[in-house]
């Protein structure tokens, strides 16, 4: 059980986040107090993250006057008196920007990868024209119509296409080691190890890491990828350590046996010379939907919800997945006389490629796909099996020799898969969920693996967006039992937005 000491709180990503600020020992008050000096590098990350909150700032103010501005234009062409728009525009205009800092959609904990950022501008913007609206009807404000139906839904489109433009510069300026947390962490060996793993290379995290320091005493360095990391002191020397690195966030991966109080000392230790102390959450793979954090007669606790797979959330899904999938359906029907042009012209041979697959519970479906190989491709895939190249069961070759032309550029924009969306139409589907696995990969499943057929397969995934076939059997496996359990409708929008990435830059496709 988590100590009272460390005051945990959880973050979107999983891990467990203690303020740097820790309560102290009651004890009488000194009549000096010293002020923990302010170390060099936790100035610089507090200048720029200033500097990137102003951008958020004029940003926010340059769309939403643009918003109410081409609302109040719209209401004075449709003959609405100049006042009244004054009066409908300006409370809108200063309403709507109060409700973005009061909901703290710029908070620096919010300049990672995560949806919290553009949740927090749809709940801002929702509440905003709520409060008008409802002021609006109580004081009987008229031409409030075009607020409503133009100013919401175009500013809220802008304001997240401006806020994700911001994060992806900050990101690209990321991955050149600038604006990026200087990271050392902090635990066993092993722990170290995969928490350095998961975030090198430096990436949309910001995370950088500088150094390790090994609790156990062990002071070989650590090598991630090619990359080696430097092992500096001990379990008493990590805020020295830290000052010396320049680090301005620590991640505690394991903490001493026996010791309680490390993490509230080390927080101690920390004032004025970094910015965040981050504790490895041991919660592996239970993802933020499913965790919730709370303070029971001063005892923290960490609850985890017990996976369901029923309810309204799921029917919440089906309904996407039937908006999505009819709204897909039609340009792929315009473009489908073409693909299958060429598919004939290519090959002979049927266009569709028809294919048994496990669905959910383990019921069977025919899952259709454009065809991308020749007609005898089951036939030769015995000679073919000596040459595999996937993981664990799945069978792939990066020069498949029954792959045709025309489906190596299908499969390489992943434009074989789009009549899949009729699988998902009448339900055989989901857009996102694990992989479809074969039969003969279902009869060799063991333990957990079954769990992947909880809920129906999807047409993309974690498993697509994450390296596809570039991918170990074990990360696969990893990866779709880690969204069966954690789904979330935000996320699947998330993945929906990665997966369109991945098809212009395709990665582990063939």
């Amino acid at each position: 059980m988590t100590s009272v000491e460390d005051a945990l709180s959880i973050s979107r990503t999983g891990s467990v986040f203690l303020p740097i600020a820790a309560p102290r020992a009651p004890r009488a008050v000194p009549r000096t107090v010293v002020t923990p000096r302010v170390s060099a590098t936790l100035e610089r990350r507090r200048q720029w993250e200033r500097r990137y909150r102003m951008r958020l700032r004029i940003t926010d103010a340059a769309v939403i006057l643009f918003a109410v501005g081409l609302t109040a234009a719209l209401q004075l062409l449709a003959g609405a008196v100049t006042s009244d728009v004054v009066r409908n525009s300006v409370p809108l205009a200063v309403l709507w920007y109060v409700m973005l800092s009061a909901l703290h959609t710029r908070d620096a904990a919010l300049f990672r990868a995560s949806a919290t950022e553009y949740r927090g501008v749809v709940h801002a913007t929702g509440l905003a024209f709520g409060i008008i609206a409802i002021v609006a009807v109580l004081l009987a404000w008229e031409s409030m119509q075009l607020v409503l139906v133009v100013g919401l839904p175009v500013g809220t489109l802008i304001l997240l296409v401006t806020r994700w433009m911001w994060r992806h510069w900050l990101q690209g300026q990321r991955r050149h080691g600038r604006f990026a947390s200087r990271t050392l962490v902090v635990g066993n060996k092993d722990d170290v190890e995969y928490v350095i793993r998961t975030l090198h290379p430096i990436g949309a995290s910001g995370y950088q890491v500088v150094g390790a320091t090994l609790l156990d005493g062990n002071a070989r360095d650590v090598k991630i990828e090619g990359t080696t990391f430097p092992v500096l002191g001990n379990v008493n020397t990590v805020s020295l350590i830290a000052s010396e690195l320049g680090a301005d966030t620590i991640i505690v991966a394991s903490r001493p046996e026996g010791d309680q109080e490390f993490v509230k000392r080390l927080s101690w230790q920390l004032e004025g010379t970094a910015a965040e102390l981050v504790l490895s959450s041991r919660l592996t793979d239970v993802a933020g939907p499913r965790i919730s954090f709370a303070s029971v007669e001063g005892l923290p606790l960490i609850q985890v919800q017990i996976p369901s797979y029923e309810g309204g959330r799921h029917v919440l899904k089906r309904a996407l997945d039937v908006v999505v999938a009819t709204l897909a359906l039609i340009p792929i029907g315009l473009i489908a006389p073409l693909l299958a042009l060429l598919i004939k012209l290519d090959s002979p041979g049927p266009v569709f490629f028809f294919q048994k697959r496990v669905g959910r519970d383990g019921q069977t479906f025919k899952m259709v796909k454009f065809r991308s190989m020749k007609t005898d491709a089951e036939q030769q895939l015995a000679a073919l099996k000596a040459q595999n190249e996937g993981a664990g069961l799945l069978f792939k070759m990066k020069d498949d020799p029954r792959v045709t032309r025309v489906g190596k550029i299908l499969r390489k924009l992943s434009l074989d898969e789009l009549p899949q969306f009729w699988n998902v139409l009448i339900g055989d589907m989901s857009v996102v969920g694990p992989r479809p696995p074969l039969p003969s990969e279902v009869t060799a499943y063991d333990g957990t693996v079954f769990r992947r057929l909880y809920i129906k397969p999807g047409i993309t995934g974690l498993w697509q967006v994450s390296g596809r076939s570039d991918l170990s059997w074990d990360e696969s496996v990893r990866l779709d039992l880690r969204y069966v359990e954690n789904w979330s409708v935000m996320n699947d929008l998330q993945i929906m937005w990665r997966t369109a990435k991945v098809m212009v830059q395709p990665s582990g496709a063939y």
